[in-house]
């Protein structure tokens, strides 16, 4: 090969080599588009646990039963009552305890006669679930004024707030449900007078 060929040769290669290395952009297809998928995962709010009464029913018709020649005595069961504790341990505030209390108002007559007191209405209150615990238990009865006292000063009715169920550790039965009714009477004098009498008992519970 000649010289002047050489040099030829060497400078197409050159020419091609630079030819190759800036190839021309490809033109984009009209309508072209291209998605991209954004997602989340939200966390449910984690709602603190609480502590709650509930009862199963908002009445209750007492029937006559256990008269005797002296004293007059109607009966009935308090619905069930419930006290649910969703909390857990740690947010039971220390050294806390609760109690569930009752009270009555006087048996008002809906033909105008004299009020029955509320002292005349006693009950005995029953654990019908209290746990594994042992830590909660039911309040003591509470007889009526025309009652001998079983337990000392107890013959006073349900005038004022008198306890039905309880415990002393709430941090220790936290998370579970418990539950309670009550043997419910009514005594009055025989010559109490004849007609439909009513009452409200509130029940209240506390921390």
């Amino acid at each position: 090969m000649r010289t002047s060929d050489r040099g030829r040769l060497v400078a197409a290669g050159v020419v091609l080599a630079g030819t190759m290395a800036l190839p021309a952009p490809a033109a984009a297809e009209p309508g072209d588009s291209a998605d991209v998928e954004v997602t989340v995962e939200i966390e449910p709010i984690e709602e603190p646990g609480v502590l709650a009464l509930s009862i199963a029913a908002d009445s209750v018709a007492l029937a006559e039963d256990g008269s005797t020649l002296l004293v007059r005595q109607f009966v009935g069961t308090l619905p069930t009552v419930t006290v649910s504790d969703t909390r857990t341990p740690a947010e039971v505030p220390e050294g806390a305890a609760w109690a569930v209390l009752g009270s009555a108002t006087d048996f008002v007559g809906s033909a105008g006669q004299a009020p029955i007191g509320a002292d005349h209405l006693g009950w005995k209150p029953r654990l019908l679930d209290g746990g594994d615990t042992g830590q909660v238990s039911e309040g003591e009865e509470v007889v009526t004024v025309l009652d001998e006292p079983t337990q000392p000063g107890n013959n006073v009715g349900l005038v004022d707030q008198e306890l039905l169920v309880s415990t002393f550790d709430s941090g220790a039965v936290a998370g579970d449900s418990y539950s309670v009714d009550a043997d419910l009477y009514l005594r009055t004098p025989v010559d109490v007078p004849a007609g439909e009498y009513a009452s409200t008992l509130t029940l209240s519970l506390f921390e």
